[in-house]
C-alpha cells in the first residue's frame, strides 16, 4: 500500500480530515516565503488534535540549524523535509534525532547525481521551478522521475498531483509514498475537503500491477 502525506497543513480542520480519511503523514511548512507557512505556535495547536499515529512532518528551506532545533521540540515534530540547498552533512546531523526526507527538485540528471550523496531516510522529487522550493502544481519529469525511483531509497513522489492524475502516476513511477498540496487544494493553505478524500482513498485502494 502507497503512503500519503498530505502538505501544507494551516488549521485544525483540515489537519483532521486528512487523518480521518487515512493520511498518514501531515506536513507543516515553516518557510516564511510559503502561502502554506504556518507558525510553531499555530502547529502545536493542531497537532494537539491529532492521532498519535499520523506522522507529523515540519517541512524547512534553507534554515539556521538551532531555529529548526527549537521548532523540532516545541511541535514535537517525527520528521524534517528539507527542501532548500541543505547539505549532506546538514542531513546527517538531523537524522540522528528524527526521520530526514530530502527534497529534489528535477531539473536535468545532474540532480539525480547529487542525490546519491545523500543518506536520508527517504527522497522526495518535484517538479522543478526556477523560483518556488515547492508547491507548484507544475507536473513532474516522467522519465527523470523514473530513474530517481530506481535509486536504493525510499521515494516521495510530488508536483503536480491531484485525483484525477494520481493513479497515472502511481502506476508509471511506483513510490513508495505520495506528497500532495496544491492539487487538492480551494487556495493555497485551504484544503478542499472533497478533493482530499478522493485523493486518499485513489491512493489506498489503488493495487500495483
Amino acid at each position: 500500500m502507497f503512503r500519503v502525506k498530505v502538505c501544507g497543513i494551516t488549521n485544525e480542520r483540515d489537519a483532521l480530515f486528512a487523518s480521518r480519511f487515512g493520511a498518514d503523514a501531515l506536513g507543516f511548512i515553516f518557510y516564511t516565503k510559503s502561502p502554506r507557512r504556518v507558525s510553531p505556535q499555530r502547529c502545536k495547536q493542531i497537532l494537539k488534535k491529532i492521532s498519535p499515529f499520523v506522522l507529523k512532518v515540519g517541512v524547512f528551506v534553507n534554515e539556521e540549524k538551532k531555529t529548526v532545533i527549537n521548532i523540532l521540540e516545541k511541535c514535537r515534530l517525527q520528521a524534517l523535509q528539507f527542501h532548500g540547498e541543505e547539505t549532506p552533512s546538514y542531513c546527517n546531523f538531523f537524522k540522528k534525532k528524527v526521520l530526514v526526507i530530502k527534497a529534489f527538485r528535477l531539473k536535468d540528471k545532474k540532480v539525480l547525481d547529487k542525490m546519491k550523496k545523500y543518506e536520508v531516510d527517504a527522497y522526495l522529487i518535484d517538479a522543478y521551478h526556477p523560483h518556488l522550493a515547492g508547491g507548484t502544481g507544475k507536473n513532474i519529469d516522467l522519465k527523470l522521475a523514473g530513474e530517481a525511483a530506481a535509486l536504493k531509497r525510499p521515494l516521495v513522489l510530488s508536483g503536480g498531483l491531484n485525483p484525477e492524475n494520481i493513479l497515472f502516476y502511481l502506476k508509471k513511477i511506483r513510490p513508495q509514498a505520495v506528497d500532495v498540496a496544491s492539487g487538492i487544494e480551494t487556495k493555497p493553505g485551504i484544503k478542499n475537503i472533497k478533493k482530499m478524500e478522493t485523493f486518499i482513498k485513489r491512493v489506498k485502494n489503488y493495487v500495483a500491477k
